[in-house]
Order: C-alpha cells, then sequence, then structure tokens
C-alpha cells in the first residue's frame, strides 16, 4: 500500500513535468520506519523493489540502497513529528530560481501565500551532505517547501498526497512569477491583503 502510493506519487511527478531522469526522491514516514526510493532510481518509473524501507535513522531494513539524500529526509522527521511525507525533486522552474539563488516571496497570487506565505532559499552545499542538511532545516523549521541553492526543491506535509499538492503548486508559483516579469511589472497585493490571507491560513490550521 505504501509503496504502491509512492509508485503512483513517483508517475505523477514524471507527467507533470516536476522531474526528469534519475533526480529527486520521496519518502513516506510510518510505524515501521521510513519508505524512501532507492538511489539511482527514475521516480516516473518506480517499482516495488525501488523503494527501501529504513529506520527512523536512515539504516536499511529492507534490501537496496536508500537514496543518498536520507539524511535530509531523516532530519526533517525529527525535526518537525507531525511530517509524514517529503518530496524532493527538480521542476524547471523551481529550478531555476536556484540557480539564481532566489527566493519566492513576491506576492502576486492569493494561492501562494495560503499555502507558503514565501518560499525560501537554502544556501548551496554538496549535494547529500551534512552542509545541504543543515542549511536546509534552517528554512524547514518554519516553511514546508524550500528551494536549494544550484539544486531543487523540497516539499513536506502530514501526508503524501499534500505534499505533492505542495511541490505542484510551488511549481506553478514559480512559472506565473517568471512569465510575469518577462510580461513586465507584476502587481503585488497589498500588504492590508496579505495580512488577511495569513490570518485565513492561520484559522484553517
Amino acid at each position: 500500500m505504501i509503496k504502491d502510493k509512492i509508485i503512483d506519487i513517483g508517475k505523477k511527478l514524471y507527467l507533470k513535468n516536476l522531474t526528469v531522469a534519475t533526480s529527486g526522491n520521496i519518502s513516506i514516514k510510518t510505524e515501521e520506519g521510513i519508505y524512501i526510493t532507492a538511489s539511482g532510481t527514475s521516480l516516473g518509473n518506480l517499482r516495488e523493489e525501488d523503494i527501501v524501507l529504513t529506520d527512523l535513522e536512515g539504516n536499511e531494513i529492507s534490501q537496496g540502497k536508500a537514496s543518498s539524500e536520507k539524511k535530509l529526509h531523516v532530519a526533517i522527521y525529527k525535526l518537525r513529528p507531525e511530517i509524514n511525507a517529503i518530496i524532493h525533486t527538480h521542476p524547471v522552474y523551481l529550478t531555476s530560481f536556484a540557480a539564481c539563488h532566489k527566493s519566492l516571496k513576491e506576492p502576486i497570487m492569493s494561492e501562494n501565500i495560503l499555502y507558503f506565505e514565501d518560499i525560501p532559499v537554502a544556501k548551496y552545499a554538496m549535494p547529500s551532505s551534512d552542509e545541504l542538511v543543515a542549511n536546509t532545516i534552517k528554512h524547514i523549521k518554519k516553511r514546508d517547501v524550500v528551494i536549494m541553492a544550484n539544486h531543487g526543491a523540497i516539499a513536506l506535509a502530514d501526508n503524501i498526497e499534500h505534499a505533492f499538492s505542495k511541490i505542484e503548486t510551488a511549481e506553478y508559483y514559480a512559472q506565473v512569477s517568471i512569465f510575469s516579469n518577462i510580461i513586465g511589472n507584476p502587481v503585488s497585493l497589498p500588504k492590508k491583503e496579505v495580512a488577511k490571507l495569513i490570518k485565513l491560513k492561520n484559522t484553517k490550521k
């Protein structure tokens, strides 16, 4: 069941152009441990054997080698106990912001405020490194989607479907931001309206 969910989300990420080749990884936390995609697998073409079960420290329980980014997943689950699913991938538009070391913070859509308020960018560090974990965790304390400089983006939620919605919405926000700047002079929502939206968001929690 858990593996089926991960396989399904992997296909959706691929069909939505939110992943390419063997980039990215997915995990779900359960009472058994963490189910995470294996190193070097294609999210769009996952098989059951491509999903590895680890304990809550990231040690493999089942056969296979867990994603090289497992340390980041483990750190997030420890920091945010309410989080049960993580998607890390390299969508074109979010990764373009990552390449430019630019956060997404312009309030040009009500949806981006209701979902994120803003999407910060974590300082660059080598993929799979302890430094990458440290740099990213700083932002994940308060945000559910973070861009990683020169890398990609990560989304987290209480379940895998919500994590998918967040990465999909974040990519849409990035695309609208790029296109509106190409058209020229995007109009931000007034601070008063932003405050109302943040209040609405906090009411729904």
